[in-house]
């Protein structure tokens, strides 16, 4: 789908319209129209082989803060800008040029045409001037047949098109998902995946297609990070809401493939609370931090946000774990993520209006075997210590961020979300019911506390929800394949005692079967049993 109007007048921050709009528009078509990859895709893919992101990327990009206003001058002067001001020290190093850099037709040979008024060196001269500064260049194209804005797509020119991006010396591929006539996602940006190692030249290969078809299940072996969720904008509701989708998928993220939950809308409009309370949880979340502001324009409080070394360390943490929450009662979270070194990150983040204590202890975040543990505050630079408690009175909107070093991590316990991998949903007490013998299902990840379980030491699963605390239990002790798997009073008999083996199974201790998703469904609601262990996607789980 075309845009009607000039493309040099593209709004900021009007995508998600065209994209849903697109996207609408292109499976319409009945007999284009491909459905959701379902469990007959395996566990997540190995992660593809570029050397690339091994930490998750830093850098900007223009189009939250100018839209289709972008021009050689405006990437110079931010590249400048970023070399000068203390964030390319910090760790940002792509400076990434979005929709609308491009001619509306291809030449005669096919080639894209950078346009020639606002890149008047072209796209290689633009690259010469960035890399002369130490830096990288980054690049837009479409997984479609036109950009989200109307300028010519990629689809069907993808070998054209990666030859172009590597002769320009191009380092980094944003791949959009608009007006893509209906290919499935996994075919179309595979094609490019290919296209691009084809050149031979490194281009990191960040997936944009908003989430759609399950993309974490997939995007590993295809691309070094994939966006989970729609376009965000400069709004705390907007942030949140892409929060909850994102938090529910660290088992799919590590070094080279990481869950993109979009730009960072620091300075942009939100309060200086918000715009750190996105910087610690995106880096909790070791995703992407890839600035969408006017940097050259940046006043010191959004700069000192965006180049606080303390919090980029944990994004940047060569272990290259996501964090996953602990806790999440009344929109009060707690978030762990273990580090390299062996100390834990810990996040306590008030998602509510009104001014709250946040609080958990070593233990629960993955510290045990010490008297004492250090914390120090990320944001404050003050350090304490602590026998067991971490709390702090956290701001409404507003997160407490600590590194918490001291013991050992990991203890002999474990919590988290447990992932059906080949549904790419979680285990979830329907309607977070406290009621004993309701039998769990899988559902969309949310990160609520129906769907945070704790593997222990004595081999349990449990789950507390509004202060009761249940086991996952295998029905009346039966050990015969359909047997249910239910909530339960915790006993401490065999029937709630669970084996995490190493190819992904969780196995009853007692009847020897597979923790299983019944009839192999991807659906919402799908129902878990023991089954006979045979090795399929179905049978296989994450904790974390």
């Amino acid at each position: 789908m075309h845009r009607t109007e000039p493309a040099a007048v593209c709004p900021p921050r009007h995508r998600s319209f065209r994209r849903l709009l697109a996207f609408a528009l292109s499976v319409a078509l009945p007999a284009l129209a491909v459905p959701l990859l379902t469990l007959g895709a395996a566990a997540p893919a190995a992660a593809l082989d570029n050397g690339l992101a091994t930490t998750p990327q830093m850098g900007f990009n223009d189009w939250n803060a100018y839209g289709c206003n972008v021009s050689e001058s405006l990437i110079k002067s931010t590249a400048l800008a970023m070399h000068n001001n203390g964030m390319q020290a910090a760790g940002y190093t792509y400076v990434n040029i979005d929709d609308c850099w491009m001619t509306s037709s291809r030449d005669s040979g096919g080639h894209l045409v950078p346009d020639p008024a606002k890149f008047p060196d072209g796209i290689s001269g633009t690259a010469d001037y960035v890399h002369s500064l130490g830096l990288k260049l980054g690049i837009y194209e479409d997984a479609g047949t036109a950009t989200c804005a109307g300028y010519p797509g990629s689809l069907g020119h993808e070998t054209t098109d990666a030859q172009s991006f590597a002769s320009w010396g191009v380092d980094y591929l944003k791949y959009d998902n608009c007006n893509n006539t209906g290919v499935s996602a996994q075919t179309r940006y595979t094609t490019m995946r290919d296209a691009l190692a084809a050149t031979g030249r490194p281009i990191l290969f960040s997936l944009c297609n908003w989430g759609e078809e399950s993309v974490w299940t997939w995007g590993a072996s295809v691309g070094n990070s994939w966006r989970t969720t729609g376009d965000i904008n400069a709004s705390y509701s907007s942030m949140l809401s892409i929060f909850h989708s994102n938090v529910g998928l660290a088992s799919y993220a590590g070094p080279g493939h990481w869950n993109d939950p979009d730009m960072l809308e620091i300075g942009n409009g939100m309060s200086t609370t918000e715009d750190r309370t996105e910087f610690s949880l995106w880096s909790e979340m070791a995703a992407p931090l890839i600035s969408g502001t006017n940097i050259a324009a940046a006043g010191s409080t959004t700069l000192s946000t965006l180049t606080n070394t303390r919090v980029i360390a944990v994004d940047q943490d060569s272990l290259g774990k996501q964090g996953t929450l602990v806790s999440s009662v009344n929109g009060l979270d707690v978030l762990t993520k273990p580090l390299a070194n062996g100390d834990v990150s810990v996040v306590l983040f008030n998602e509510t209006g009104s001014t709250a204590t946040i609080g958990t202890t070593a233990a629960a975040v993955g510290k045990t075997g010490a008297s004492s543990y250090t914390l120090t505050d990320l944001w404050s630079g003050a350090t304490s210590s602590t026998a067991s408690a971490i709390s702090a009175s956290v701001p409404a909107h507003g997160t407490v961020m600590y590194r918490v070093a001291g013991g050992s991590s990991g203890g002999g316990s474990a919590t988290g979300a447990v992932h059906a991998v080949g549904a790419g949903k979680c285990l979830d007490v329907p309607n977070a019911s406290t009621t004993a013998g309701v039998q769990l299902q899988i559902w969309d990840c949310n990160g609520q506390a129906n769907q945070t379980w704790t593997h222990s030491s004595s081999n349990q699963f449990t789950v507390t929800m509004s202060g009761t605390t249940l086991c996952l239990d295998a029905y009346n002790n039966q050990t015969t394949a359909g047997t249910k798997v239910e909530t339960w009073p915790c006993t401490g008999g065999a029937n709630q005692q669970w084996t995490l083996n190493s190819n992904g199974t969780v196995t009853g201790v007692q009847s020897g079967l597979c923790l299983d998703v019944t009839g192999a469904s991807t659906a919402d609601g799908a129902l878990a049993e023991l089954w006979t262990c045979n090795g399929q996607s179905n049978q296989q789980w994450t904790l974390g």
